[in-house]
């Protein structure tokens, strides 16, 4: 009977993994949007503070992990402002090169 429980909460635990990964995709693609948007448009940072602080964007950060406060919405908007797309933030690549260029 203990070994159901255990069984039971380990399952629930990934189920709860693999839905905080899911909702950080979400968050990943908003930020890759806002980034063309500037590109395009100029308005980057200000559609991803528009989202953060939306009631569906609050909602998403927080199913992944990620405390919807004021300090975050600033941190995804200087995000969005560097123009570095997230596929190639999270490279390994990019941070052996910004770590070379801040000893450097």
């Amino acid at each position: 009977m203990a070994a159901d429980f255990v069984d039971g909460t380990a399952f629930n635990f990934e189920q709860g993994q693999r839905s905080r990964k899911l909702f950080a995709a979400v968050v990943l693609a908003a930020l890759d949007d806002a980034i063309a948007d500037d590109k395009k448009y100029g308005n980057g940072p200000e559609q991803i503070a528009r989202w953060a602080r939306s009631r569906d964007g609050r909602e998403v950060l927080s199913c992944a992990g990620i405390d919807p406060n004021e300090r975050v919405v600033s941190g995804l908007m200087d995000f969005v402002g560097n123009g570095v797309r997230t596929s190639v933030a999270l490279s390994r690549e990019e941070s052996e090169r910004r770590s070379q260029a801040e000893a450097a």
